[in-house]
């Protein structure tokens, strides 16, 4: 599979965190420098938060409310429904979090998320390593589960579609690590599932292969690691998400472009 995106507008300054909006067939990203939330709807853009805290990876959860990685406020938050933003993690064990990336969610409630230093300067960093964490509804806001600290800068995150598995970007590294999702939501057994040229966002689709946004394209992987196409584009791509009703739009978020392309298998 070979396709080249099509670029549906310009202009903006560093894109990144799509997500599929489904109750309200629309689509939500971020430009973390702007400080806002974008939203793509009927083929117009307008503003959906300014500011968003230099918002990056968003998702949502099981109840449809978008949960945020905020770069400037070194926070996951949750929007509820009466637009409320609330806290879910901003440290671990005292230490504030560096600056949160990516985040999925789970559809037993829990959320994971990266958290590499991009988004903070060196000196003020209180973690002295980069790890990915999980809050589960149990645990109070501030207070995530630390799953796996040995990556050199943690990325781009995604499930498969039965949730069994857990697959990590390593962006310094350039690689894509696989664990399995225990009963209790914590990961095991890591090995490698492929390699790309700095990876960042990654998405599923529901026969299980991954679409990893790569330096020069999106790589496209099937379930046991073999690459079997590429999306080109005129940018690098940072981020992606499945859209539309039938979820075979991909949107795709390259530096100061959007961009969309039409897969045959839709995403999970």
């Amino acid at each position: 599979m070979n396709l080249t995106a099509e670029k549906v507008s310009g202009g903006f300054e560093f894109l990144e965190g799509p997500v599929w909006v489904p109750a309200r067939n629309e689509l939500l990203f971020s430009d973390i420098p702007a400080s806002k939330i974008y939203r793509f709807k009927d083929g117009e853009f307008d503003v959906f938060r300014h500011p968003s805290g230099q918002a990056n990876g968003n998702a949502l959860d099981p109840a449809g409310r978008l949960v945020t990685c905020e770069h400037e406020n070194r926070r996951v938050s949750r929007t509820e429904n009466d637009g409320t933003i609330v806290p879910l993690a901003t440290h671990y064990e005292g230490k504030r979090l560096n600056s949160p990336n990516d985040v999925v969610c789970r559809s037993d409630g829990s959320v994971y998320f990266s958290d590499p230093p991009y988004g903070v300067k060196t000196e003020e960093r209180e973690l002295d390593f980069q790890g990915v964490f999980r809050v589960d509804k149990v645990r109070s806001p501030g207070a995530p589960q630390l799953l796996v600290r040995d990556f050199a800068k943690p990325n781009g995150l995604a499930f498969s579609p039965d949730e069994k598995l857990l697959y990590i970007a390593d962006t310094e590294l350039g690689h894509l690590r696989v664990f399995d999702v225990n009963s209790d939501g914590s990961i095991a057994r890591s090995r490698m599932f492929c390699r790309v040229e700095r990876p960042d966002g990654v998405r599923v689709d529901i026969e299980g292969n991954l679409y990893i946004c790569a330096m020069k394209a999106v790589e496209v992987f099937d379930p046991v690691g073999k690459k079997i196409g590429e999306i080109s584009l005129a940018e690098r791509p940072a981020n992606l998400a499945f859209g539309d009703t039938d979820r075979r739009t991909l949107c795709i978020c390259a530096r100061t472009g959007f961009y969309r392309a039409r897969v045959k298998v839709p995403g999970r």
